[in-house]
């Protein structure tokens, strides 16, 4: 190992620098924005379907505003956006820079994306279950929660894989810019010092992470699509 890869051994596991220090800021950068920005992502993409043209609590005003906060946050480039909610990101966290500064954009960034990946695995629900719960008397939230929430919720788990995938990658150009983790070691340690096994070492523990959320999030949404059928 010290011999094909010299400068993984010297980086070591401890320590700021440490491979396994770089491993838990990804995993903190990934888990509380997949926490806050699915959260609203939820709740967004939610509303964007009921109170769509034909939803079960229409509302043409407060669509346009979930679509327009939706539809901004999600063209916003990520790398731009950090720049752009630095204040915001200053008042709320008290600094800019750092891991624990990466959570607010790395929230907003992550949020609109899910929103849309969730407003689209609602609106594949059959819209005659929809009709056939409200003949029988089910209150609103009885629709959102037994049809809506229930009957998508493998196609749910689908959206939420590909956004937890989507969120490793946003971490990784996070860390690029001073807020740690694998994205910080494989640009600051690998590529700007010449350590091309830094950069491969670091490439391939995100490729893992990735494989990991993939295989896990297909498992569960096999076995909650069995169950719904």
């Amino acid at each position: 190992m010290s011999n094909f890869l010299p400068n993984v051994i010297q980086l070591g596991w401890g320590g700021d620098n440490g491979w396994g220090t770089s491993i838990i800021q990804t995993i903190y950068m990934t888990f509380w924005p997949a926490i806050f920005g699915g959260i609203l992502g939820l709740l967004f993409g939610v509303a964007l379907v009921v109170t769509e043209p034909g939803g079960i609590l229409e509302n043409r005003f407060w669509f346009n505003v979930c679509d327009k906060i939706v539809s901004i946050f999600r063209a916003i480039p990520f790398i731009i956006l950090l720049a752009f909610i630095a204040p915001f990101t200053q008042l709320l966290v008290g600094t800019q820079i750092g891991t624990t500064a990466a959570l607010v954009p790395l929230t907003i960034g992550v949020f609109g994306f899910y929103a849309r990946q969730v407003q689209v695995a609602l609106e594949s629900v059959d819209h005659g279950k929809i009709e056939a719960a409200e003949a029988i008397g089910a209150t609103n939230w009885d629709i959102i929660k037994d049809v809506y929430l229930r009957e998508a919720r493998s196609e749910l788990t689908r959206v939420s894989t590909v956004t937890l995938i989507s969120l490793v990658g946003l971490t990784a150009m996070a860390g690029a810019i001073g807020a740690g983790g694998l994205g910080n070691t494989a640009i600051s340690y690998g590529y700007n010092r010449f350590n091309n096994d830094v950069t491969l070492v670091a490439t391939l523990l995100v490729l893992l992470f990735v494989l990991i959320i993939q295989v896990v999030g297909d498992f569960i949404a096999k076995k909650l699509d069995h169950q719904t059928r």
